[in-house]
């Protein structure tokens, strides 16, 4: 490959220098440490510093392609993780209000279903037989002494656990039953037929299924774009062709430490029960477009250690190195959020060999230190080592 014809007769030599150590500079022409043959280095107050010519031939010969920087608003839909849990909206604790024994139990087992009203276990309480029996023995008093015992009594009730109604069905010794205060699953079971049981202590928990929650794992790129009522379409493995639509209720503000995701609630109905908590989901994310930004194809970017640069393609076959800030990725293009403001050519194809001739004849140097850019003046032809201008 060979650069740019030889340039005029009036073009003053700056120095001598070996393409493969630039830094090195030398005043006369001649072989170099290396061994290599040095070429010159030629003023010219009418070119930028910061550019590098090729001509056409060599463009050709390159197979340089160029696409504009268009002004255009990226897809933002975007798929992820998701797991189904339990809407702990709907957990009801079941527990006892006072020492007793478990004499008999109805659900013998996890993740039985239940319907609302149904027997749970069968307690035996004589704490419960004394607070009833003291209560219907003052039934019927007339003085007001007597009838604030009564209300005291009646409150004693209510504090075991006890409304009016299991007041009138609580057997001898007192054993009532415990029903179900809604449909649901018995996701934990915490105790057996014939066991003591204290004041307190959790019997079951019931969780209502009408509701689950989605948990999506969402990556921090796509987390700013994320609010509250994001429409979402979720598809489960399970269930095949089915789709589930609903919206971000919120966003949870803890991140996971071991894969830097933030979790997004979703709340969908489940009135037939198909959806079931541990199941595995894919979350579609459909947050509202943004405006219209520059963006350039992801081949055009040129990616080095701890930043982004572009090889914008100018007139008259110069080609000038820009160093970009990038946003976020989408079908193939990406966000440029500075360096570049849209209708520039920049150069997709064979933009890593011109990026090399920027680095030999220092533009990527200048580039790096703006500082440190001289006063305008050409640089060098693209040449291979050993030819000569």
């Amino acid at each position: 490959m060979t650069g740019t014809a030889a340039p005029a007769a009036s073009a003053k030599v700056l120095y001598w220098y070996d393409p493969m150590t630039p830094e090195q500079h030398s005043a006369k022409p001649g072989l170099s440490s290396m061994g290599m043959q040095m070429v010159p280095k030629y003023a010219d107050t009418g070119a930028d510093a910061s550019t590098i010519h090729i001509d056409a031939a060599t463009v050709q010969n390159l197979g340089v392609r160029t696409a504009t920087v268009e002004r255009r608003v990226l897809p933002a839909t975007v798929e992820v993780p998701a797991t189904i849990s339990w809407d702990l909206r709907q957990a009801i604790v079941v527990s006892a209000r006072v020492d007793a024994v478990i004499s008999k139990l109805y659900a013998r087992a996890p993740y039985t279903n239940v319907a609302e009203g149904a027997p749970l276990a069968d307690l035996l309480a004589p704490q419960w037989s004394s607070a009833v029996a003291e209560t219907q023995a003052l039934q019927h008093v007339q003085s007001a002494e007597a009838k604030a015992l009564r209300g005291a009594a009646q409150q004693r009730l209510q504090v075991l656990g006890l409304s009016p109604a299991d007041g009138r069905s609580i057997g001898s010794g007192g054993q009532l039953t415990l029903h179900a205060p809604q449909a649901g699953v018995i996701s934990t079971l915490d105790v057996r037929e014939g066991q003591r049981v204290n004041a307190g202590q959790t019997l079951m928990t019931i969780n209502g299924l009408s509701t689950v929650w989605v948990e999506a794992a969402l990556p921090q790129v796509v987390a700013g774009t994320v609010q509250a009522n994001t429409p979402v379409t979720v598809r489960v493995d399970a269930l095949p062709g089915q789709r589930f639509h609903g919206h971000v209720e919120t966003l949870l503000p803890d991140i996971d430490m071991a894969t830097r995701t933030q979790r997004a609630r979703i709340v969908l109905a489940n009135p037939e029960g198909r959806l079931s908590p541990g199941m595995f989901a894919t979350v579609q994310l459909d947050p509202a477009p943004g405006a219209a930004v520059p963006v350039v194809p992801d081949e055009a970017l040129i990616a080095a250690g701890d930043h982004t640069r572009l090889i914008v393609a100018e007139d008259a076959g110069r080609f000038r190195v820009v160093a970009v800030r990038t946003g976020r990725a989408a079908s193939g293009y990406t966000e440029i959020l500075d360096g570049v403001g849209g209708g520039e050519k920049v150069v997709v194809s064979g933009q890593f060999l011109i990026d090399s001739e920027a680095s030999l004849s220092g533009a990527l140097d200048r580039l790096n230190d703006p500082a440190a850019r001289p006063a305008p003046a050409t640089s060098a032809p693209m040449t291979m080592p050993g030819e000569r201008p």
